[in-house]
């Protein structure tokens, strides 16, 4: 299980922006679930956002004009025989605030009025939605995520990110193809929102540490590599020559079960012992003193967790999970736990 209120502290540290003065005090209200935070967040970053105004983009369109404008097609007019109402078919692109992002955050913000959020937070958004008359809705199914951010619309990429984890994890799609809410968030968005939080947590908190997502190369006796996966990692910590690979699980149950016998996912346990060996390798010829690896499964309301580490072939392999249903100073004294044992070496 998971306190509502950690969700937006993993949130501010996946996303800077929620920490500046406009969301601070979201950290002290009280919330009956994952959407009505969620509505608060996309309520405080649209109505930020429309201050500082809403992005405008060029957008084409096509119509039947009495005064001419941008570019005449005149086969559709004679086609549509529009010339008798003294009217010529024209292509034109008008500035518009209805973007592809605008029109992201409308369908999310349509979506969370359908959800069980405050009556509170349905009116704030309702009156921000006055602004965006203009804007077009999307069809859920085909929304394309991967948006271009720059220096002009930087600040549209926290609101992005939450309405991608609504959509996701608010709606369900049926066995005739409808959809339906359900409840929030599904365990793919959660398992994202873990891994990001972790990283962006050891980069704020830890700067002494270097903590990427990197990427381990495959140690190989020739250079032959065709159709190898790419090791991606979620979480590397490295200091002082010490190095820690962590691989952040969110599952619905954290151990494998087979009668009453538990153990750890074989899949997960190969994959990041295949992390540690690779990059100890790569490290061979370089002044390291270990590495590491780490399975950090978010705590499940199951009777039995793992809490074990593994000496593994010269490598220490831990499994460990991290409670996320405690006050948030606990959560923060079991990650500096972590890097103090297996990094810092306090």
């Amino acid at each position: 299980m998971i306190k509502i209120q950690n969700i937006y502290y993993m949130l501010a540290y996946a996303y800077q922006v929620l920490n500046e003065q406009g969301y601070k005090s979201i950290a002290t209200e009280e919330f009956e679930n994952t959407a009505d935070l969620c509505s608060a967040i996309l309520s405080r970053g649209l109505s930020t956002q429309i201050k500082r105004g809403l992005e405008k983009e060029y957008i084409s369109k096509t119509e039947a004009l009495s005064s001419l404008r941008g570019k005449i097609d005149i086969s559709d007019s004679i086609k549509s025989q529009t010339l008798l109402r003294r009217q010529m078919i024209c292509t034109y692109d008008e500035f518009s605030i209805n973007s592809y992002m605008n029109r992201i955050i409308k369908t999310t913000v349509l979506l969370l009025l359908k959800s069980d959020i405050s009556s509170k937070r349905k009116k704030e958004l309702r009156k921000l939605l006055v602004y965006m008359s203009e804007v077009e809705v999307l069809d859920i199914r085909f929304i394309n995520w991967n948006q271009q951010y720059n220096k002009s619309n930087q600040t549209y990429r926290m609101l992005i990110s939450v309405c991608y984890l609504v959509i996701k994890g608010l709606l369900q799609t049926q066995s005739d193809g409808s959809t339906k809410l359900m409840d929030f968030f599904d365990e793919q968005c959660m398992c994202r929102l873990y891994e990001k939080f972790i990283l962006e947590y050891y980069r704020k908190e830890h700067p002494e540490i270097k903590a990427a997502a990197s990427q381990i190369p495959w140690q190989l006796d020739d250079d032959f590599k065709e159709m190898l996966p790419i090791m991606q990692t979620d979480i590397m910590l490295s200091h002082d020559g010490r190095t820690l690979i962590i691989d952040a699980k969110y599952y619905e149950h954290s151990l494998q079960q087979q009668y009453d016998s538990y153990s750890v996912h074989s899949g997960n346990l190969y994959q990041i012992f295949t992390y540690v060996k690779n990059k100890e390798v790569e490290l061979k010829n370089q002044n390291h003193e270990s590495v590491s690896g780490m399975l950090l499964y978010a705590k499940t309301d199951e009777a039995v967790y793992p809490d074990y580490e593994y000496k593994m072939s010269g490598n220490t392999i831990a499994v460990r999970t991290l409670d996320l249903d405690k006050d948030f100073k606990d959560i923060r004294k079991q990650l500096d736990g972590i890097a103090e044992k297996y990094i810092l070496n306090n």
